[in-house]
């Protein structure tokens, strides 16, 4: 649809995009957060789904939440659960999600890319989280997703400063992971998110709920979802077919289902 906020596709190599869709900047409105929820959801869903790509524009990945629709406490409660619920559908897909930077990812646009597991910026792309300009504070992941990716010390500078970041600095600090020439970000991360959808995409996704499920808990918590992760695995066809193929030709030679 023309007039849609939020645009998907899948390829025929099993990647798929979810692009925003609200020119010139992205904001993120409860429209645009209500589809991208049901977007990541059907995509995560999708059996042909292998790996995700989120995509912005050449100005701004995502600018932000739209201001105009905050007011008071009792809006500010029922827009941080629209936050809450799309951001969340976007980190549960049980595939690797790659978030392509270009331009302003500022606010809530900081916030879903640290929601997705890898980011690619451009090179003159700028990230921060300057809620705190206007006298209020992160509400969709700035103060636990963000503080997971780069330690509580920056993310308390960033928070409070609210000061924007630009790529190099945010490849520093592990804001990002791969800084890219700006033409360049979203081919960039469309191949990385080949490269990973031509693997055993099954596993990965068992390794991602280990990783992320064992973050909010013990070690020991950490190593029985590890462990009930592992023995998961091995009911995968991706599994029977690389243990059969080391055993044949060696590592590295097996061509995986997805499954």
């Amino acid at each position: 649809m023309a007039d849609a906020l939020v645009l998907t596709d899948i390829r025929a190599d099993g990647v798929a995009t979810l692009r925003l869709n609200r020119p010139p900047m992205n904001a993120l409105s409860q429209a645009l957060l209500t589809e991208l929820g049901a977007a990541a959801r059907a995509l995560g869903d999708h059996e042909r789904v292998k790996a995700v790509v989120v995509l912005g524009g050449e100005k701004a990945f995502a600018a932000g939440a739209d201001i105009s629709e905050f007011s008071d406490q009792a809006a500010a409660k029922r827009i941080g659960k629209t936050f809450r619920h799309a951001f969340d559908a976007v980190a549960a897909i049980a595939r690797p999600v790659i978030a392509a930077v270009n331009g302003f990812a500022l606010g809530g646009g900081m916030e879903l890319a640290c929601a997705c597991d890898l980011r690619v910026a451009g090179d003159r792309a700028k990230l921060g989280q300057p809620e705190i300009l206007l006298g209020i504070i992160p509400g969709a992941g700035g103060t636990q997703r963000l503080t997971r990716l780069v330690g509580p010390a920056r993310a308390k500078d960033l928070v409070w400063s609210g000061r924007q970041v630009g790529s190099d600095e945010a490849l520093a600090m592990g804001l990002v992971d791969r800084v890219v020439p700006a033409g360049e970000c979203e081919e960039h991360a469309l191949d990385w998110a080949a490269e990973l959808a031509s693997g055993a995409v099954a596993a990965m996704g068992l390794a991602k709920g280990a990783i992320d499920g064992g973050l909010d808990g013990s070690l020991a918590r950490g190593l029985d979802l590890e462990a009930e992760a592992f023995v998961e695995v091995f009911g995968t066809e991706d599994a029977k077919t690389g243990v059969a193929s080391f055993l044949e030709h060696g590592p590295g030679r097996a061509t995986f289902s997805g499954r």
